[in-house]
């Protein structure tokens, strides 16, 4: 390959730069009419704006995203994440038009996107998944009736989900006929789909992550787990590798079920299968997501991969470079997400970023798409950067971690690193024993 455009923005738009720059390709970047002045768009040699801020008239509007690539003659699009990553019609538009798109096929994209089918995917193939509704559900009394067969309290989520989005938990019959209505209308507001599907809630849970990848020869791999538990609004906040809660024997279980599940749908390129994880260890399929994660540099900290490098090359039909048995990790690492919003209200808080500041060393990544004097502004997701440490164990990666947190600079906006620095010094974090309520139970005012 010798151009790839990138449809997407921020620092996953500026991470994917930095691979195709190692690798001899040129970058083509788009970009909406409020990000044109942000780093990694100023210092493009190929830069085109798409559109005005909104989504749907930039960075969703799939046939100028291809107008661009037909015209720039690429060889490949990344998706990155979010956006148009998931879309199964913009993955058969960019095949249609004999252009490459780095992640799987438009079928495998269509099938996993739709949680109801995943989940009878994940039956066939053998990986257990949590007790709930086999289809969708279009009306709230079939909603209760299978409540009052497998117990409160429930999870509803939107078929066509994700983020969170349409997600709310009842403990009773009353909570869950008021949050049918509600999820089904913001499915519909998001999605353009108002099916519904339910699963039991496993409380007092962990989230635990595989990331997996497959190739055209028919091999797949994992690179080990990720623990997503310390989540806000049922959106991950911080991530670490290895999880300080499995076992050992569970842990192997979990990534074997992943390269088992990868390998039942001919899985190709970087996925993740994610799971839900109880007190005693028994785990239970969520979701897959067909895509890169926001979370992939910890991966790649601890085996010392480049995971973007690993999709390119697997587009261009070449084999994984290892094989499961030759794959290792090393060490600890921990991500921490970078709002612009009130670390209390999670609420977004635009504005200006007068002073963005951080150390660098070899064991500290900084992912961003921003810098100082630079606009965070209301119309997209407001993480502005992602903060990646590693250390030879947990404990030095956490110590590592205050030590940056206590020497950053962020101002002009308010932000979530106030959040960061009571988590990392409170006793349940430290000693790894959270669950996916933490952030809800434990931290219930952040000192600003």
């Amino acid at each position: 390959m010798k151009k790839i455009l990138i449809a997407n923005r921020g620092e996953i738009a500026a991470r994917i730069v930095r691979t195709c720059e190692k690798l001899g390709i040129e970058p083509v970047i788009v970009y909406s009419q409020a990000d044109k002045d942000l780093p990694y768009v100023k210092n493009a040699k190929i830069a085109h704006e798409i559109g005005e801020p909104p989504v749907v008239k930039s960075y969703l509007n799939s046939e100028r995203v291809l107008e661009v690539a037909l015209n720039e003659q690429v060889d490949a699009i990344h998706p990155g994440y979010g956006f148009l990553s998931e879309n199964a019609d913009f993955v058969r538009k960019v095949e249609n038009a004999n252009i490459k798109f780095i992640g799987p096929s438009a079928d495998v994209v269509e099938a996993m996107g739709d949680k109801v089918k995943a989940r009878k995917t994940m039956q066939d193939a053998g990986v257990p998944v949590v007790p709930g509704s086999d289809g969708p559900l279009n009306d709230v009394e079939a909603a209760v009736q299978l409540a009052d067969e497998i117990g409160y309290p429930v999870m509803i989520k939107a078929s066509a989900g994700g983020g969170g989005i349409g997600m709310q938990r009842c403990d009773d019959e009353k909570a869950l006929r008021t949050a049918f209505v509600s999820s089904q209308n913001r499915a519909k507001a998001y999605f353009g789909n108002d099916e519904m599907f339910m699963e039991k809630f496993i409380s007092h849970s962990r989230h635990i992550e595989v990331q997996i990848f497959g190739d055209e020869q028919g091999n797949v791999v994992h690179l080990f787990e990720r623990d997503c538990s310390i989540q806000r609004r049922h959106q991950k906040v911080i991530e670490e590798t290895p999880s300080p809660f499995l076992s050992e024997e569970v842990r192997q279980q979990i990534c074997e079920a992943a390269v088992q599940a990868g390998k039942h749908v001919n899985y190709t390129n970087a996925g993740t299968v994610e799971f839900i994880v109880d007190q005693n260890e028994n785990y239970y399929f969520l979701e897959m997501n067909t895509r890169l994660q926001v979370e992939h540099p910890i991966t790649e900290m601890i085996t010392g991969l480049d995971l973007v490098e690993w999709q390119i090359n697997v587009t261009q039909s070449k084999p994984l470079p290892y094989s499961q048995g030759e794959l290792t990790k090393s060490g600890h690492s921990i991500e921490y997400r970078i709002y612009a919003e009130d670390p209390n209200t999670f609420l977004p808080s635009p504005g200006k970023i007068e002073k963005f500041q951080y150390p660098t060393s070899e064991y500290v990544r900084v992912d961003t798409g921003f810098s100082s004097q630079t606009q965070v502004t209301p119309f997209y997701d407001p993480m502005i950067a992602k903060v990646i440490i590693y250390a030879e164990n947990r404990e030095k990666a956490l110590e590592r971690s205050r030590q940056f947190f206590g020497e950053w600079t962020l101002s002009g906006i308010k932000h979530n690193g106030p959040l960061f620095d009571q988590v990392l010094n409170e006793e349940s974090f430290q000693n790894g024993k959270y669950t996916t309520g933490y952030l809800n139970d434990t931290i219930t005012k952040v000192k600003n």
